[in-house]
């Protein structure tokens, strides 16, 4: 997966902003929310919301729009701190040590250089008290020179401090320093969709080893024996549910699961007292003896772990 970048901003400090740029304060959480928005929706838009819909004069948000566009390393801490009206406000000062603490640290530790100090980053849940953080995928940010038409996830993971939350759970009220994370498993799905099909990569989502399949009807107990004599063997093997399945809807299923083998019966296979070993990959067929066809299914097995690893190696030297 792609490195990873993570953003860092506190919310104290953003609390700060807002009251500098004469936001009231029964207003600080919806225009946090609508900050929020900034990592995939243009300021023009966001500006629109604060204004007509949230009732900010224009100047109260392109005051805002002045600091939230800010970002970069540790070195922008000491610019904030030079801001006297900006340091008239206590909990923008309180939120300045805490983050040249955190990045006198993240510097020591030689990480430093994967952060980002960013001022739009909002987190728009009410709960946090501190620090906040979102860690993304560099190559899956949004670009609004893009337009739509591109993969952006926005985070894969986030969190922040949040030391009032177990004090609003617990009777005693006590205070407890809390800091937490979440990972987005479906967007890092979604990633990791697109770099497979980037690379051409198909994922197998069965583990089935050799698949039974009839060729005519009125079979399905001799695909039964078939699974029963091959499971006895140490193959993984399935067959079709249906009494009488359809030849092409067998090979299909084979094909769109990555079933590379498949073993036919038929009529005449159960005269001659044979099956028929089909490769999927190449549609050759074989003829083998049924009571030698554990043999033949593990040399032909392990020609079809060979193709799988010969062409990994091949994606992996192009890529």
């Amino acid at each position: 997966m792609e490195i990873t970048e993570t953003k860092v901003n506190h919310r104290k400090l953003l609390d700060a902003i807002f009251a500098v740029c004469g936001v009231p304060d029964s207003h600080f959480r919806p225009i946090s929310s609508a900050v929020d928005k900034l990592d995939k929706t243009p300021w023009n838009v966001v500006r629109n919301e604060m204004v007509h819909e949230k009732g900010l004069a224009p100047e109260v948000a392109d005051k805002i729009w002045s600091y939230v566009q800010m970002h970069g390393s540790a070195d922008l801490v000491g610019k904030l701190q030079a801001d006297a009206q900006l340091t008239g406000q206590k909990s923008a000062n309180e939120a300045l040590e805490d983050l040249d603490k955190l990045f006198r640290y993240l510097t020591l530790y030689g990480v430093m250089d994967k952060v980002i100090f960013d001022l739009k980053l909002a987190r728009g849940l009410d709960y946090y008290t501190g620090v906040i953080f979102e860690a993304v995928l560099t190559k899956y940010q949004y670009n609004p020179d893009l337009g739509d038409d591109q993969v952006a996830v926005g985070s894969v993971a986030g969190g922040g401090r949040y030391d009032e939350l177990v004090g609003k759970l617990d009777p005693r009220q006590r205070r407890v320093p809390c800091i937490g994370a979440s990972i987005g498993v479906e967007r890092i799905f979604a990633i990791k969709e697109v770099q497979m099909a980037e690379l051409n990569i198909q994922t197998k989502t069965v583990e089935t080893e050799v698949y039974v399949a009839s060729a005519q009807k009125n079979l399905m107990e001799e695909r039964m024996k078939l699974c029963g004599y091959l499971w006895a063997n140490g193959f993984k093997a399935e067959m079709a549910f249906k009494r009488n399945p359809k030849m092409l809807d067998q090979l299909q299923y084979c094909e769109k699961n990555q079933v590379e083998l498949c073993v036919i019966v038929g009529g005449a296979e159960l005269e001659a007292g044979i099956v028929k070993i089909r490769d999927v990959i190449t549609r050759e067929e074989f003829e083998v003896k049924r009571d030698q066809l554990a043999g033949e299914l593990r040399v032909f097995l392990e020609k079809v772990r060979q193709r799988t690893n010969q062409s990994s190696s091949k994606q992996t030297t192009t890529n």
